[in-house]
């Protein structure tokens, strides 16, 4: 539950605006940079070991994509920050890894954090890393909390030349990079979809407390995800209407797209949150019946037994003067007495649909 309720102050209080801490799971692995520098006819793709190697690439007349897989390394981020004239505000917020989905524009550039998700088989939760992206003119910045990202498509288009990627400038490729994250929503949605799929057997077969458990932890999940994707749709509908010029009309209907698919994945975690809850009250339904069963055995065993007791109680009082208590067949008699009743009582509960 601890990323439900983060401290609301993940930093020393009382420090200026901008100052660079980095918030977040402490890594130390090396930061891995990429660049990849493109127009319709050239490419140039390269991984360097020094923010600095990249440096070059910004004043040329091409695209230029600058990917950092780290953030947890100050002075990388504040390198590439006076060099691409980037606020100390946005650097805050890049190197602040519990920011919510958002996009701030900076007139000569527009900075964007995203949720990127992936779903852990072992454990059956997502995972959420952020995303920025500093969209400038002739550049786009991607800063990652860690190696590794859901952009391999993106890049295979830019390498092929597939689509109009090439043909286009950074704003489509910041565009391709927020639908490449869109679209692995559908993915960690149908992994869910498998795991509801079998919790929905395992109901219907033989649920135990453990289902319960599970249940309760997919909802915690889809509360989850809907937290995390929810803030996204006005970030693409800030981006469709935005006016600073970064943004082409031509990308914008795009965005468009992408923004419907973000709906599609928030009413799709919706539905999963309507069959869960579906799924707990038939749980408890399931658990109410079984109690009522044996309290319907237990009612009758215990019916049984009351006319059979009173029999006894009788016989087994003291008095004197009891013409059954010498009398030979007396015993006998009191069994078959006692057998009749039981019997008679078990034919009225079956004609009765009770047994």
């Amino acid at each position: 539950m601890a990323r439900f309720f983060k401290k609301s102050m993940s930093k020393t209080p009382g420090l200026p605006p901008g100052s660079l801490i980095h918030v977040g799971e402490k890594r130390t692995e090396e930061v891995a940079i990429s660049v990849i520098d493109y127009d319709e006819r050239e490419l140039v793709e390269q991984v360097v070991d020094d923010i600095e190697d990249v440096f070059a690439f910004k004043d040329r007349p091409t695209n230029t994509w600058i990917n950092i897989g780290g953030v947890h390394e100050i002075d990388t981020v504040e390198k590439i920050g006076r060099r691409f004239d980037i606020h100390p505000l946005t650097l805050e917020d890049i190197v602040n890894t519990h920011q919510r989905a958002k996009v701030e524009d900076y007139e000569h550039y527009l900075y964007i954090v995203a949720r990127m998700l992936f779903f852990d088989e072992e454990t059956d939760r997502v995972r959420s890393e952020q995303i920025s992206l500093v969209l400038g003119k002739g550049f786009l910045l991607s800063f990652q909390e860690e190696e590794g990202d859901v952009f391999s498509g993106v890049r295979e288009r830019i390498r092929k030349k597939r689509g109009r990627i090439r043909q286009s400038g950074c704003d489509y490729l910041a565009y391709a990079l927020l639908d490449a994250i869109v679209d692995h929503y559908f993915v960690v949605l149908g992994a869910f979809g498998d795991r509801i799929e079998e919790l929905e057997e395992e109901l219907l077969d033989d649920p135990t407390q453990e289902t319960s458990r599970r249940i309760h932890e997919m909802k915690r999940e889809m509360i989850y995800l809907r937290r995390q994707i929810w803030p996204l749709r006005e970030v693409l509908a800030s981006l469709e209407r935005n006016g600073s010029g970064l943004v082409e009309e031509s990308t914008a209907v795009f965005l468009r797209d992408v923004y419907d698919h973000t709906i599609q994945v928030i009413e799709s975690i919706e539905g999963n949150r309507d069959v869960l809850s579906g799924m707990l009250d038939n749980y408890l339904s399931v658990v109410s019946n079984r109690m009522n069963e044996v309290m319907k055995l237990l009612t009758l065993v215990a019916t049984i037994f009351i006319p059979i007791t009173f029999i006894a109680g009788i016989y087994g009082m003291n008095f004197k003067y009891m013409p059954e208590l010498e009398w030979g067949w007396g015993y006998f008699l009191c069994l078959g007495l006692m057998a009749t009743v039981v019997g008679a009582m078990l034919a009225y509960f079956r004609n009765k649909g009770w047994l």
